[in-house]
């Protein structure tokens, strides 16, 4: 079981927002005992559900943020005025029960677009939560976020400094609709460490751009992503920047690397890293075409070695470079340089290869510098079996 960070206690309760009689929670909240230092990161989808835009409003003009409540099985995206006023009431219904001041309790929800949240349902279940207040472990409150999700998705540390112990703990949820700008999933990260608020938001800002922009299963952004980041201070303990954003980057890395691990029916990791781009934003180009290409993904869930799909790929990423220049390494072999197949018997060179999680998929183009990362699942029938059915 992990310690929480101090001054923070977490809460699950069932709401029954999927309306199937499912023995499930589905409302969660994390609350401090004390003002926080807090920090976020949102979806950049100009559809934004209603609960993103009350917890941007909420950062940026409350002097105190105390709590964060997240429900799943019903998105409050794409519901308009009704949607807002429904968002607003359910952080008053919190911060009323709880005796938080207003504009202090963060929201994000998970589930179908279009739905509007049950108040009712809310109201009684924020009841469970006052109740249950310190009972729910982390894992606990991983579960109690999850939609498609196979597992829960948790990173943790714990670092000594002169005698003291300093906590950071992530949550994740998110399987599908991942493709980050920013984060394309739910994310949460607690801390006590001792920390000011603008290297707080840099360190948030910078590992987020390092890790959750560095996914990627099947090209969609969320309309509701958000990441919430509150420290409580109350280890007393402060760190460097260098070793703050080194943690914080670690944890948000572990996450970003389960939802992928997660995505939708995925079986494996394609590790993309392109490098001798003119520029990094050319490289991230062709590591983002290659890692979204569906022929791509369905060969490496087949077990298929087919380079030439992948060279296609960055043929037409819309970045200018010598195809003959172009080298290919997949599972630590190289596979294409000079413009043409390295002479070997490809499918027994490669066919124990392919049976691990993880694919390195490796491209160099010898035109610069520049150079990318990128993490994407592989694309299965499971994957269209899950959104098919998600709904019914």
């Amino acid at each position: 079981m992990h310690t929480l960070p101090k001054g923070f206690s977490l809460a699950v309760a069932n709401a029954d927002f999927r309306e199937k009689n499912l023995p499930r929670k589905d409302l969660s909240l994390v609350l401090c005992e004390q003002k926080t230092v807090a920090a976020g990161c949102f979806t950049t989808n100009l559809f934004k559900a209603a609960p993103v835009l009350c917890s941007q409003k909420n950062l940026a003009e409350s002097e105190e943020i105390r709590a964060i409540v997240i429900n799943s099985g019903q998105a409050n995206a794409c519901t308009g005025e009704k949607g807002m006023q429904t968002c607003l009431k359910s952080q008053a219904i919190i911060e009323e029960l709880f005796d938080l001041p207003k504009g202090s309790v963060l929201t994000g929800s998970t589930g179908i677009i279009g739905a509007h949240i049950n108040l009712e349902k809310w109201e009684e279940a924020s009841y469970e939560l006052k109740t249950n207040l310190g009972e729910a472990t982390l894992e606990d409150y991983a579960k109690s976020i999850m939609t498609t999700d196979a597992f829960p998705k948790i990173s943790y540390k714990k670092i000594e400094k002169n005698g003291k112990e300093v906590i950071f703990a992530g949550v994740a949820k998110g399987a599908g609709m991942i493709c980050p700008n920013m984060a394309t999933m739910l994310s949460v990260l607690i801390s006590d460490v001792q920390v000011d608020k603008e290297t707080w938001t840099e360190t948030i800002k910078n590992a987020v751009r390092q890790g959750f922009n560095t996914v990627s299963v099947d090209g969609d952004t969320s309309t509701n992503d958000s990441l919430f980041a509150l420290s409580s201070g109350l280890s007393r303990v402060s760190l460097e920047k260098e070793e703050l954003q080194a943690i914080v980057t670690e944890i948000i890395q572990e996450l970003a690397y389960l939802l992928v691990k997660d995505g939708e029916g995925a079986s494996k990791v394609m590790h993309i890293d392109v490098t001798g781009a003119k520029t990094d934003a050319d490289a991230e180009k062709i590591a983002r075409t290659v890692g979204h290409s569906q022929l791509v993904k369905t060969a490496v869930y087949g077990k298929d070695p087919n380079w030439g799909r992948i060279v296609a790929a960055a043929g037409r990423a819309g970045v200018p470079f010598n195809p003959d220049k172009l080298s290919l390494t997949l599972c630590g072999i190289e596979i294409f340089k000079d413009g043409q197949p390295v002479d070997m018997d490809i499918d027994a060179a490669f066919r124990p290869l392919f049976d691990q999680k993880d694919i390195d998929i490796q491209i160099h183009l010898a035109e610069g510098n520049g150079k990318a990362r990128l993490k994407a699942s592989d694309l299965t029938h499971d994957y269209v079996s899950l959104n098919a059915d998600y709904r019914s």
